[in-house]
């Protein structure tokens, strides 16, 4: 990057035109937004700073953090790990190498639980709309952020799976950064495995964001989501594996009355549908902000 040179103070003004100019050139669709998400991180200032005061001035060590992150956001590296922290429903979340970045649509998921529940009784049973009892106030899960998101909304104690060691090490740091300790227990296991799932006692509720994108899906990423690991991503050649596995599995440890809600890609309903049901869940979705139904829902007969 030019224009400034990075012997003195910086204004910050003009350090944000300048990384602008660099995201912009290099293909970026929000290079104004990203520009001021790397100047806040790396200078330590808010966006009303350089708004209302763009001739403040950062130092040289702070423009040349924020010029070395515009050329590894160009290289094509996903701006939330840069960061090194993304929000998720209001919450702050740690993200970084090797951990499945949150998206706005996985939000859809959270909401259609709290949907399909009345405000929850913390002393007693809680009763979801279906007339679903929860009578241990108890919630099992399989996805990472909207576990500790449900947990911090309801109170209700969340068991949250992780096969990946480097992933398990984000989520506990989640927890903490949540302040979730009493709410969430983090856990070192394979869902898909026979023994995680005999492991566990009979189940109100199992939310889970699985790997759901098709062979074709994935030669057409986008460059900055190649860096995600791909187990979080690929669903196999159809995106249905893990449903075919994980519906009958975990479906087998709902209480009568209980329900498995998962996200799914676009398209995807129907299939998703038809291995709900054929695995005794009565079956509904939730669409997201788009239109789109993004949530199956399955309740046990």
């Amino acid at each position: 990057m030019s224009g400034i040179n990075g012997t003195g103070g910086v204004k910050v003004g003009e350090l944000l035109r300048e990384c602008m100019k660099a995201l912009e050139a290099a293909g970026n669709d929000n290079p104004r937004f990203e520009a001021e998400q790397l100047v806040m991180k790396f200078c330590g200032v808010k966006r009303s700073d350089i708004l209302m005061f763009p001739g403040l001035e950062v130092t040289a060590e702070q423009a040349a953090e924020v010029r070395g992150a515009v050329q590894r956001r160009n290289s094509g590296e996903p701006l939330q790990y840069i960061l090194g922290e993304w929000e998720f429903y209001g919450l702050p979340f740690y993200v970084g190498e090797g951990v499945l970045i949150p998206r706005q649509d996985t939000e859809t998921l959270v909401e259609a639980v709290l949907m399909l529940k009345e405000p929850l009784d913390r002393q007693a049973n809680s009763i979801l709309k279906t007339c679903l009892r929860i009578p241990a106030n108890f919630l099992f899960d399989l996805v990472r952020c909207v576990g500790i998101t449900l947990a911090k909304l309801t109170g209700i104690p969340v068991k949250l799976l992780e096969l990946s060691e480097q992933a398990l090490g984000y989520l506990r740091r989640n927890i903490a950064l949540n302040g979730a300790e009493e709410l969430c227990e983090a856990m070192h296991a394979d869902v898909l495995s026979d023994d995680t799932a005999a492991g566990m006692p009979q189940l109100d509720l199992i939310v889970t964001n699985p790997p759901y994108l098709t062979a074709q899906d994935m030669r057409e990423l986008q460059p900055e989501v190649t860096h995600e690991p791909e187990t979080a991503l690929f669903g196999g050649d159809d995106g249905l594996d893990y449903y075919r596995r994980m519906v009958p599995l975990w479906g087998a440890k709902l209480n009568p009355g209980g329900m498995l809600a998962a996200e799914i890609g676009m398209g995807q309903h129907g299939d998703v549908t038809r291995i709900f049901e054929e695995n005794g869940l009565r079956a509904g979705f939730e669409k997201d902000l788009c239109g789109v139904i993004r949530v199956i829902y399955g309740i046990k007969q």
